[in-house]
């Protein structure tokens, strides 16, 4: 770990301040979860993550199927005061292409926190509360059965995802634990499986915490068309992106942080809000590319990997099936509801 001394102005005491705090088991249960633009301008401090190794089983339940990709270098933050009581926390987005839909935004949003930060012992802990997101990029916008389901939905006045505000709503709990949706950001990488050498940063990073996130459905409009329509983009981006937004799913960040830095409170709202409003995945992020999801051996993700491997001992199906199964979804959907708009 990086031993660079930090800055000036650390305080502490908000870790200290209630034992139920403390580790071995943490409990936050008497801090309001706070929204992420709450509290901007309390902010003093923070420690940028400039590598957020995310995780996940391609195949759920298949350990051999997990993949690691690292998204863009300091998209995420852990912002605080200078006592340490965690006001903010900006969290990561990614895309990913389909052969039918082209490509897709998908971000992991803060919907409220809470937590604390100790940087004389290097420790911290926060809870989250959190919602996938998932919306058209503007390419996917020209693809032919992406058009015409976008003009129809137009001309019914039917929402339909090409924005972030628009974006369909994936629910999530605390691993194994339907019932509740707060979750733990702690210490350390995660316990529950080993990352490659190219996935950790011991020798760079000033610390590291994890977050382990299972998927829950998908939230419902309230209109049938709408939620039937959202449930095959779901099967598309998750044939596209090795079921990362699967129901059931875990999703596993090892958070590697730089050493704390002061926080210009105008600067923070600007970086927030950038992530807020979305960049779309077509045009790159602007502190930088990702990495290529990988396997554990190195072996990059494809999705026709997930695919082969889900067909191999039942269906026997080419490759190309990919792309014909969502075209016929697709189609069939619109034949389904808006036949004579053909």
């Amino acid at each position: 770990m990086s031993t660079t001394p930090i800055p000036p102005g650390w305080k502490g005491g908000f870790a200290q301040s209630n034992p139920a705090f403390a580790y071995p088991t943490p409990d936050l249960s008497s801090l309001e979860m706070k929204d992420n633009m709450d509290n901007i301008k309390l902010l003093t401090r923070q420690q940028g993550v400039k590598w957020p190794e995310f995780s996940w089983q391609t195949i759920p339940g298949d350990e051999s199927s997990r993949c690691f990709q690292m998204f863009s270098p300091y998209i995420s933050r852990l912002g605080y005061t200078d006592e340490g009581r965690v006001y903010s926390i900006i969290c990561p987005q990614q895309g990913a292409c389909s052969p039918t839909f082209g490509c897709m935004n998908v971000e992991v949003t803060v919907t409220g926190q809470r937590g604390w930060v100790d940087e004389t012992t290097k420790t911290f802990y926060a809870d989250m509360t959190v919602e996938g997101t998932i919306w058209f990029s503007p390419s996917s916008l020209q693809e032919e059965w992406v058009k015409k389901a976008w003009d129809i939905f137009n001309k019914f006045g039917l929402d339909f995802p090409t924005s972030k505000a628009k974006a369909i709503k994936v629910a999530t709990h605390k691993f194994q634990d339907p019932n509740h949706p707060i979750f733990p950001v702690s210490q350390g990488e995660t316990p529950r499986f080993k990352s490659p050498a190219f996935a950790r940063h011991e020798d760079e990073a000033w610390n590291v915490g994890h977050i382990d996130v299972q998927i829950g459905d998908i939230k419902k409009t309230g209109h049938k068309i709408v939620d039937e329509f959202n449930e095959l983009v779901m099967f598309a981006f998750n044939t596209a992106s090795g079921n990362m937004l699967k129901q059931g799913n875990t999703l596993t960040w090892n958070v590697w942080f730089t050493q704390p830095a002061l926080v210009d409170t105008d600067e923070w709202e600007t970086h927030a809000k950038r992530w807020r409003d979305s960049i779309q995945a077509d045009h790159g992020s602007p502190t930088g590319p990702g990495t290529q999801a990988r396997y554990f051996d190195g072996t990059p993700f494809k999705a026709v990997d997930t695919l082969e491997l889900e067909m191999k001992d039942t269906m026997k199906k080419e490759i190309h099936q990919l792309e014909k199964m969502e075209v016929n979804k697709i189609e069939g959907f619109l034949q389904k509801h808006f036949e004579d708009e053909l």
